[in-house]
């Protein structure tokens, strides 16, 4: 009898036991204080809420992202909790559209998502407004897809034109990067849902991007790398940050205390949390302690690690419990806490219309003589160039997007009432069937460089008959690239020799018979033009503009729309005229191990204007379809006291209605510290200006935007003396300049003593 009690008692014991994990003891996520639910979680619990549920294998290849099954595809998860009513969540890729499956086991609907104008575009725009829009579309689309928080937007600088993911970043200026991506995360999180920033900090090139250690200054780092995530987390708040894959000063930045802590928390208020980078870093347990809350994609063994940390005392439980305490505040903002009912119907029409107005107000018009553009409708256009045909919409990678359709440049034009010779038409077309037959796609997710097709030689008979039957010649170049490789300076950067001769080729024919030549770059990061650019008596800079690509690109060709976009990067005459080419990327050659960022804070055009290196295209830079004159330059005052506002007018004296950016770079003076020749300080677009129509535009200046890095006191310091304020069209054509003194050394913020290099760095000086 006994006996048999004691089986018993050991049958319920055992029932008891495995019925634990789905009692809480009346503890619920939703009627309980976090805190009463972390003290109920057990130790597993705690370590699987803080990592993803990892990756999920079939066939040849991940399925990736399974929050409770719920949306294919999407990039991974945190999981979920019953017994505390704790959901999963799903994020979802990437920076140019929401990145999920468009087809679903057992299901016969599609999931199509919009391909927006990629960052690069979108910066070139210098329209916060605009690209607030854009978010506000892009976050419902997150939302009706059952998404929770989206990976982007990407906030790197542009340092050096070969990095591969350069398409998906705004600027070589932090202001730019700053302001353009709090407008997005501001759109984005407007719905309801999250915005998760990458990536954090100086992941600036894609080879040997997991373990690269970026050597880099204590200022070049305050000044460049990380002031545009300072300015987004500031005024935007995202939802999380996602830490890098490489190194900063020989830690990697998940494991970094510096950066994710002293840096982002204490100093810039951040209150959400940090997600690695899918497989980011080496040491879950480092991990958890520096701050680094989320580990993605995640899986047992990274949940091992970091119970295994806590039982041999290497990871303090009650770190632990900071990071899950902060894991269930961002859970308590989702839609998938509130049960939202998404539809898997976003308003895709109405998104196109937002993509294809965006792309065309952010295009970039580089040359325009003779008034080539804007072409009449019932031109009869010569369209060249495989990239008229086969327009890249977008980079490859988390970059990628899985569309219904794209429109190419050949049907933008056409549906613009602009009449495309047949013939070419018809031999493009077969010349693109034949070598995709030839080289059939693999898979729908491309990392690295993708395969381009070759360009189309067209004979000289075709090149003759376009010349006879057509008023105007239009030649398309493109470019893509994307997550896991760097671009080549041969055949990428540089144009290939195929591309040359058919360019000579066309621009010969038609310019003997009085006819032009008009170049559109269908490109995802700079290429070099200086070659070519003089044969050309037009050329728009159409970066890759998304799922409306060609309807973009035919709005500002014909005129519809006046092109008011600027470049936020130098284009350089050759690729090693920049600084970063001496080092990128890094040192040993033949596999990088560590990069020394030597040009410390001269970065783009803070190098080709402070060295006196001349750019074929500069900083800023972009022409319109009308002109604009700048006058009534007025300072607030010419003594520094706080703030100082500057205005100025700007008016339309050309013949059509058009808009202006305008940009104020500041000159300080050289006294404790090094400095650019002059800054960006500030920016801001004129409205929709009909001829003759002026604005008047105001700009604040404030004690930060004196401010240098002094690594010697770990502080932002304004030297006393004499300030220029200089407002131009773009860093080479300033029109208007007024100054104005502070009589006093001023220290604006002292800061920690963070990310200190460990070995020598030789950076440049103009001293």
């Amino acid at each position: 009898m006994k006996r048999g009690f004691s089986l018993l008692l050991l049958l319920i014991c055992s029932i008891l036991a495995n019925a634990q994990p789905n009692s809480s003891n009346g503890v619920r996520l939703s009627k309980s204080t976090i805190n009463d639910v972390v003290a109920a979680m057990n130790l597993e619990e705690k370590a699987n809420l803080v990592v993803g549920t990892g990756l999920r294998f079939e066939g040849s290849g991940p399925v990736i992202g399974e929050a409770d099954g719920k949306v294919a595809g999407a990039a991974g998860n945190t999981m979920n909790f019953n017994r505390f009513g704790i959901p999963g969540t799903v994020l979802a890729d990437g920076p140019a559209g929401v990145r999920i499956d468009p087809t679903r086991k057992n299901d016969t609907k599609t999931y199509y998502a919009t391909a927006w104008p990629v960052g690069t575009l979108l910066a070139s725009s210098w329209d916060t407004t605009l690209v607030r829009n854009v978010g506000v579309a892009f976050g419902n689309e997150i939302k009706e897809y059952g998404v929770d928080v989206i990976l982007a937007p990407g906030m790197n600088i542009l340092r050096d034109p070969l990095n591969g993911r350069n398409f998906e970043y705004y600027s070589e200026d932090p202001l730019v990067t700053g302001w353009i991506g709090t407008a997005m995360v501001k759109g984005i999180q407007s719905n309801g849902v999250g915005s998760s920033v990458k990536h954090f900090a100086a992941n600036n090139q894609e080879t040997k991007r997991n373990s690269i250690d970026a050597v880099v200054s204590e200022r070049a780092l305050r000044e460049i790398y990380l002031k545009g995530f300072e300015l987004v987390v500031k005024n935007a708040q995202p939802w999380t940050i996602m830490s890098s894959y490489n190194k900063i000063n020989g830690i990697f930045t998940s494991e970094n205390k510096d950066l994710l802590t002293s840096i982002l928390r204490d100093e810039w208020g951040f209150k959400g949390i940090v997600m690695t980078d899918w497989y980011g870093g080496r040491d879950a347990v480092a991990q958890m302690i520096v701050g680094n809350d989320l580990i993605e994609p995640g899986g047992k063994s990274k949940s091992q690690n970091i119970i295994d940390g806590v039982k041999n005392g290497t990871l303090d439980e009650k770190l632990l419990d900071r990071n899950v305490t902060r894991i269930l505040e961002f859970i308590l903002k989702t839609p998938s806490y509130s049960k939202y009912n998404y539809t898997d119907k976003p308003d895709l029409k109405a998104h196109a219309q937002v993509a294809r107005n965006a792309a065309a107000e952010s295009m970039v018009l580089l040359k325009n003589n003779g008034n080539a553009l804007p072409l009449k409708m019932g031109t009869k256009v010569a369209l060249f160039g495989v990239g008229s045909y086969q327009t890249v919409i977008g980079g490859t990678g988390s970059g990628q997007v899985n569309v219904a359709y794209s429109v190419n440049i050949a049907e933008g034009l056409n549906d613009a009432g602009l009449v495309i010779q047949p013939e070419l038409l018809k031999q493009y077309a077969n010349y693109i069937k034949e070598d995709k037959l030839a080289h059939p796609k693999k898979g729908s997710l491309t990392l690295g460089t993708p395969r381009m097709i070759p360009e189309y030689f067209p004979s000289n008979e075709t090149i003759e008959s376009a010349v006879n039957s057509c008023d105007v010649a239009v030649f398309t170049l493109s470019r893509n690239s994307g997550e896991g490789a760097d671009r080549k300076v041969t055949d990428d950067f540089n144009l290939t020799e195929n591309e040359q001769l058919i360019i000579k080729a066309i621009a010969q024919s038609f310019h003997q018979k009085g006819k032009k030549l008009i170049i559109i770059l269908n490109i995802g990061g700079v290429i070099e033009t200086v070659s070519w650019h003089d044969q050309a008596d037009a050329v728009l800079l159409a970066w890759q503009p998304g799922i409306e690509a060609g309807n973009s690109v035919a709005d500002v060709l014909s005129g519809l729309v006046n092109p008011s976009g600027k470049i936020a990067v130098t284009f350089p005459v050759k690729y090693t005229d920049g600084f970063s080419s001496k080092n990128f990327p890094g040192l040993p050659v033949e596999n990088p191990t560590q990069v020394k960022y030597e040009e410390g804070v001269y970065v783009g055009y803070r190098y080709f204007s402070s060295f006196g290196v001349k750019p074929v295209y500069p900083f800023g830079f972009g022409l319109s379809y009308t002109q604009f004159a700048y006058s009534n330059l007025k300072l607030s005052s010419d003594k520094f006291n706080k703030k100082i506002t500057a205005t100025v007018v700007v008016k339309n004296t050309g013949k059509v209605p058009g808009k202006e950016v305008v940009q104020l770079y500041l000159s300080a003076p050289v006294k404790s510290i090094d400095k650019p020749k002059l800054e960006l300080k500030g920016f801001a677009k004129t409205g929709l200006l009909k001829p003759g129509e002026s604005q008047t535009l105001t700009f604040n200046i404030d004690v930060r935007s004196l401010a240098s890095f002094n690594t010697e006191v770990s502080s932002w310091v304004a030297d006393a003396g004499n300030y220029t304020v200089k407002i131009g069209a773009s860093v080479d054509d300033i029109k208007l300049t007024k100054s104005f003194t502070l009589e006093n050394d001023l220290e604006v913020e002292r800061v920690h003593k963070a990310l200190v290099p460990q070995i020598k760095i030789d950076e440049l000086t103009k001293k």
